[in-house]
């Protein structure tokens, strides 16, 4: 086999046009010491006006085809028979498809868009994330209660030691940081419904205030919130690590369910905890509020507590505890799902446990109204 001969290029003026001249063999090998010469015509001359001459090519390959395609591939018509001159049974067919599959290639420039008819794309396209990530949530809620009905038939398959794991740290962990909020959520509403009734000379009501605001929302709520700030976020953050790490796909080939092994002991584990942390909030915002009615309004604990006893019905109490179970499932449900959809990168696992967090709370807060509206409606 014969050696390559040497790329080379030379250009010369013909009137308007920049003839281009390559010789020798364009192949892989030999084009380096041409690049710089590439580089050199594109900055120099306007791809309209350049004309490519193939009769002096020996032997070409896709490398030396796109380095020649550079030369005129920014004109408007990069494929046009005026741009080659001579005679090669390949170069100009090899350019030309080159040309025309980096033209493919290119995604077109995106239309710029303003004001209203930006504003309703950007609506469209968050109704459809939203639509598209509530249709996940709902697939992801009935395989968890599918597995979850599985285990109930084979309770020998439940993970009993990560539950109570996760009740540790969910729930017993959590407990002082949400008794310290409640308390002051207590005092406050104790606060200001002090001063508020003192004016009408029925501050005495202060301990109804209290007791049917914490009781029937504050406690349940403040619990919630935390649960999803606290917890939420650490379920996100250790299944999607497991993620990213490939341990869940290793769990599937050794033959584990990844949901009976990471999603029920963490969503048992939320809705056995959340009513025991609901009921310690409770009791911790009933305690500041008298505390605060006993310094502000001279109301004995012993007279509070009377007054509770007397004023206020059971009712309202079962009112805040029959949402905490529905409140854990949610955000342990939210928190297991977003973990499950954490790509391979940090970026994404952080995109998640945001999304994991702000769900929660808004799901929280957009099931406690449903919550009051039917109780409402049932006169509860």
């Amino acid at each position: 086999m014969a050696s390559d001969k040497p790329a080379d290029i030379r250009v010369r003026e013909e009137g308007r046009q920049i003839i281009v001249v390559p010789q020798g063999d364009w192949v892989i090998s030999n084009v380096t010491p041409v690049y710089r010469d590439i580089e050199r015509i594109e900055s120099s001359y306007d791809a309209g006006l350049v004309v490519i001459d193939v009769s002096g090519i020996g032997r070409i390959d896709t490398a030396g085809a796109f380095l020649l395609g550079r030369t005129i591939h920014q004109c408007s018509s990069p494929t046009a028979d005026w741009h080659f001159r001579g005679e090669h049974p390949t170069a100009k067919r090899l350019i030309i498809e080159l040309i025309e599959r980096a033209i493919d290639c290119e995604p077109d420039a995106p239309e710029e868009r303003y004001g209203f008819v930006r504003a309703f794309e950007r609506v469209g396209a968050g109704l459809e994330a939203f639509y598209r990530e509530a249709v996940d949530t709902f697939g992801f809620f009935g395989r968890t209660i599918t597995t979850f009905a599985s285990l109930l038939v084979r309770p020998h398959r439940f993970r009993w030691t990560p539950a109570f794991y996760v009740m540790e740290e969910a729930g017993v962990n959590a407990l002082p940081i949400i008794a310290v909020l409640t308390f002051f959520i207590g005092a406050v509403v104790a606060f200001m419904g002090a001063n508020l009734l003192e004016t009408f000379g029925a501050s005495v009501f202060t301990v109804e205030l209290v007791g049917i605001s914490v009781l029937r929302e504050f406690g349940v709520l403040i619990t919630a919130i935390m649960l999803a700030g606290r917890s939420d976020s650490a379920f996100t953050a250790s299944i999607g690590s497991m993620k990213m790490q490939q341990e869940i796909d290793a769990m599937r080939v050794l033959g584990l369910d990844p949901y009976e092994a990471l999603v029920i002991p963490r969503v048992v584990a939320c809705v056995i905890m959340a009513p025991l942390l609901t009921f310690g909030a409770m009791m911790a915002g009933i305690f500041g509020g008298m505390m605060v009615s006993w310094a502000t309004l001279d109301i004995s604990p012993g007279f509070f507590i009377s007054r509770m006893n007397d004023a206020i019905t059971p009712s309202h109490f079962w009112v805040g505890m029959s949402k905490a179970p529905v409140f854990g499932l949610i955000i342990a449900i939210i928190g297991c799902k977003q973990g499950m959809q954490v790509g391979g990168d940090v970026e994404s696992l952080g995109r998640r446990v945001t999304a994991s967090v702000v769900q929660s709370i808004f799901m929280v807060i957009v099931v406690d109204a449903i919550f009051a509206m039917m109780y409402l409606e049932l006169d509860i």
